[in-house]
């Protein structure tokens, strides 16, 4: 009995929204920690912020504690791959690798920290699921950019690599020439270069960038728009059935099937 309240307690504090924001304000301190790190900084302020990150190691360590308490179903906790992520990065952490040939990896671990951001903020974990869900769509674009790409660069490079070597010089320098393009970054200046030997080469440079900029990027981003839409949508409609309310699609559901059970009767 004792135990049930205080694992009752446990998930109320778990899920209490001034707890998450706390969370959330040690997890943001504890990343312009790590960038303190980077600076030249006097040996006293250095052992300060050692002691501090300890600290917040250790609070880590009492969060994801708690939450494994207050979890009603302790069996399926490690299921959930945030829970997961935050556990492996929080023992890591603890691991006292400072002075060994590991003490990178450790810092790595604690820089990762700032990512148990996205497992505590519930509009973060929508935006990631929707991106890794529309990554098989997004596949066949960037397969298809890739093939723009290939043919793009080699015809670049048979035609342009006597005018500048360092841009055009093979087809890889060439498609990384097309990505800068792509991105607009001094395009110009590279496509003036070509044009005082090849005038019409503007042609080349336009086409590429319709078909990469304006078509296949906005390709990419109306397919995570219309994912996220989606998860929306799931998120609404379990809501509702967890607060055991009935969504427009589920009514429409129930009414095509009370019709065709209408349309059974009036056969017989």
């Amino acid at each position: 009995m004792n135990y049930s309240k205080l694992q009752d307690n446990f998930f109320r504090l778990r899920s209490n929204k001034f707890f998450e924001l706390f969370v959330v304000s040690v997890i943001l301190f504890s990343a312009l920690v790590i960038g303190a790190k980077t600076y030249d900084i006097p040996e006293h302020v250095l052992t300060a912020i050692g002691w501090l990150d300890t600290g917040i190691t250790l609070f880590f360590l009492v969060e994801i504690s708690i939450r494994f308490l207050g979890e009603p179903n302790k069996r399926t906790f490690f299921k959930d791959p945030w829970n997961l992520f935050d556990t492996l990065i929080v023992v890591v952490s603890i691991i006292p690798i400072e002075d060994s040939e590991m003490a990178l990896i450790g810092r790595l671990i604690r820089i990762f920290r700032v990512l148990r951001m996205v497992s505590i903020i519930p509009e973060l974990r929508l935006l990631l699921n929707s991106l890794l869900k529309a990554l098989p769509q997004l596949g066949y674009v960037i397969l298809l950019m890739f093939i723009i790409f290939y043919i793009y660069a080699a015809v670049g490079a048979s035609f342009f690599a006597t005018i500048n070597e360092t841009l055009w010089g093979d087809i890889s320098i060439a498609m990384l020439t097309l990505f800068r393009v792509m991105t607009f970054e001094d395009w110009t200046d590279v496509m003036y270069e070509t044009m005082a030997v090849y005038p019409f080469s503007w042609l080349y440079y336009l086409t590429f960038i319709f078909l990469t900029t304006f078509a296949f990027l906005n390709m990419v981003i109306g397919i995570v728009v219309s994912v996220m839409e989606e998860e929306h949508a799931q998120v609404r409609k379990d809501q509702a059935l967890a607060d055991g309310e009935l969504t427009i699609e589920d009514l429409s559901q129930q009414i095509n099937e009370l019709k065709a059970m209408v349309q059974k009767l009036s056969q017989k």
